[in-house]
């Protein structure tokens, strides 16, 4: 079970990113992440009442909050790579952050088989080989690149803290996580508006797509939380199989937008996807 959350988990951020990066190419990336995160925090804050998560021990509380605000800033950093870079580049790139969760489950004694080491590795090389272009200095120049790696960094980091919080309590890590990143862009949003920088380029017609790229985030979030907490859900692996969400963002911009792939990014693909046949084997 705690496979297949985690490759929902994958589907659903690779949905969310499409979106949002989409978005951000007409909405400045803070006002993509802010409003889509709200939407969703509107959701969580019921959910938690209802099933009684405010009386949880408070252990959540710590890891969630900064789950909440480094991804605020991988988001922000990732949305704004995938505006003025090649989106079907950008994104593997960013998931190379899985690489975090995988040494943040070793540290904490986990023992991966074999098999699954071996297969951490070969989705690793996938994704590496996915995103060769850009490493060469492919369209928007270094800029997103660089975007994207201090994403990765951010993401990677978010998995193993969403990871810790859901030991706990999944739905009061997942609502504190919307908390300190929502509070944190409405201080910005009234430093913005002291400087008479008011306008946060957001138009009616996009708050539907915001609305969904919120939903798939805090879904995928959910997926993966109950993945790493479940009987069996090593962090080191589930960690890996929710980071190949490139893959659905890859696909997207090539069906939607017709972006194109260069031949060491489909071999990429095809050693991810051995990747996560071993990983799923272990």
């Amino acid at each position: 079970m705690s496979v297949l959350l985690s490759l929902l988990s994958s589907a659903l951020w690779g949905l969310s990113d499409f979106l949002g990066g989409n978005a951000s190419r007409r909405v400045p990336a803070l006002s993509v992440v802010g409003v889509s995160q709200l939407a969703t925090l509107l959701v969580l804050v019921p959910v938690a009442v209802l099933t009684g998560g405010l009386s949880a021990d408070r252990a959540y509380l710590l890891p969630a909050v900064l789950a909440g605000a480094t991804g605020l800033v991988a988001l922000t950093a990732f949305y704004r790579a995938l505006a003025t870079g090649t989106m079907g580049l950008v994104a593997p790139v960013a998931a190379l952050g899985a690489v975090v969760p995988v040494v943040s489950g070793l540290v904490q004694g986990e023992a991966p088989s074999a098999l699954q080491l071996v297969g951490v590795g070969v989705a690793v090389v996938g994704v590496v080989l996915a995103s060769g272009p850009e490493l060469r200095g492919g369209a928007g120049g270094v800029r997103p690149l660089l975007l994207a790696l201090g994403a990765a960094a951010g993401f990677g980091a978010v998995l193993a803290l969403v990871a810790e919080g859901a030991q706990t309590s999944v739905v009061m890590t997942l609502l504190t996580m919307r908390l300190t990143s929502v509070t944190a862009l409405g201080v910005l949003l009234l430093a913005t508006v002291r400087r008479g920088g008011a306008d946060t380029g957001v138009h009616r017609a996009d708050l539907p797509v915001l609305a969904c790229v919120g939903a798939a985030d805090v879904g995928a979030n959910g997926a993966f939380a109950v993945a790493s907490s479940s009987a069996g859900g090593l962090v080191s692996v589930t960690g890996v199989l929710a980071s190949l969400y490139p893959v659905v963002t890859v696909l997207l911009a090539r069906q939607l937008l017709g972006e194109r792939m260069r031949r060491v990014q489909g071999v990429g693909a095809a050693l991810t996807l051995a990747g996560v046949g071993l990983l799923s084997a272990g």
